[in-house]
């Protein structure tokens, strides 16, 4: 058994989340990174290229360019890591795949729930994997928490509130020339504001953990930057068909924070608590006993997700193992193995149709709608 092959469009220089992946490609040295079409520009990608070791023949100008090529050399790569503006997601996913190449995308899906339906029936058409990198959702301790309620730990769950704080757009940041802002304060690029960029996040690891989608929502985007284009904020109710309420907020506008998803899901015999600045623990509220804590690779781990620790109890893994456990479980879904906790194309589904809800909830005055 040899690495994947892999490859990569967008993700050169300036880019943050190029770089996540690329580690987290390499941490369980599953993937070889051989070619890329690493910007827009081809002058920058060329020059990412070089950085990165690629050859020269390798090393491409245009995603296009680098579809058709791979796809025709007997080397060529066997995944793409798409990296890009969201805008672009759609469209370079569909012409890999086409092209036999299994395809790892960040989130959200794309810009429209439309372009992520024509999608779907491009990876059932191609036979190939299409993987979501929702990677808060391959925490250990957020699989411990989808564990325990699996087995009934916490009882009937009553209610779910999750929410993802960051304050980094209470300035008008898409105005400078920070490369992070300015295409996600572009409706053009980015096709959704907070919403799309962490509300999806959030969205995603309350219906990961609960393993419940609701049955109506409502929803209200709020812009709080004078003169910003899109969301900056944005706050959801969910009605569940077991009569569980939730609630979810996200904002980019919060003075302070960084980075602070919390996800708390009340159930008849207990509650659990889980935040991702603090990743090593998840918090169990019993109704009859004391509180307490689970750590990470702990003496009280589900065995379901002990096997995926890679470091001894009390030494920290976070944000970038996250991604990591996604690339992981992408090798082993590639090469033919199970891994049914990997995100997808119906995570990528849903997160479209939890934008478009609440954006059409929102323009009705907040009224529910159906799921």
């Amino acid at each position: 058994m040899k690495r994947l092959r892999s490859g990569m469009v967008g993700g050169g220089e300036g880019s943050f989340i190029g770089g996540v992946h690329r580690i987290a490609a390499r941490l369980d040295d599953q993937f070889e990174l051989v070619a890329g079409a690493f910007s827009s520009s081809p002058e920058v990608a060329k020059r990412s290229g070089e950085a990165l070791f690629i050859d020269d023949d390798r090393n491409y100008g245009s995603w296009q360019e680098m579809a058709q090529r791979e796809a025709a050399r007997p080397d060529g790569i066997e995944v793409v890591s798409i990296v890009t503006p969201n805008h672009l997601h759609v469209p370079i996913a569909k012409a890999f795949l086409e092209n036999g190449i299994h395809v790892i995308c960040d989130k959200p899906l794309g810009v429209t729930l439309g372009e992520a339906q024509a999608l779907a029936q491009v990876i059932e058409r191609a036979g190939r994997h299409f993987i979501l990198t929702h990677n808060y959702s391959a925490l250990p301790m957020v699989r411990e928490a989808r564990a325990r309620i699996t087995n009934g730990e916490i009882g009937d769950i009553r209610a779910i509130e999750v929410e993802y704080l960051q304050g980094w757009l209470n300035d008008r940041l898409e105005l400078t020339d920070n490369k992070q802002a300015s295409w996600r304060g572009n409706p053009a690029l980015a096709g959704a504001g907070a919403i799309g960029d962490i509300g999806t996040h959030a969205w995603q690891l309350a219906a990961f953990v609960s393993g419940m989608e609701p049955e109506a929502v409502r929803g209200e985007l709020l812009t709080r930057m004078p003169g910003r284009l899109l969301d900056d904020e944005v706050y959801a109710e969910m009605r569940y068909a077991n009569g569980a309420r939730g609630r979810l907020w996200a904002s980019q506008v919060a003075s302070g924070f960084e980075n602070d998803l919390r996800l708390r899901i009340v159930g008849s015999r207990a509650s659990i608590s889980f935040r991702q600045q603090q990743p090593e623990v998840l918090e169990i509220y019993p109704h009859h006993g004391n509180s307490y804590v689970v750590t990470r690779n702990g003496v009280n781990n589900h065995n379901s997700v002990r096997h995926q620790c890679r470091t001894p109890a009390g030494h920290p893994e976070g944000y970038l193992e996250g991604f990591a456990q996604i690339y992981r479980e992408a090798a082993i879904k590639i090469r033919g193995g199970d891994a049914p906790w990997l995100p997808g194309i119906a995570e990528g589904l849903a997160g479209m149709k939890f934008i478009e809800t609440v954006r059409e909830s929102s323009h009705r005055g907040g009224a529910w709608l159906e799921w």
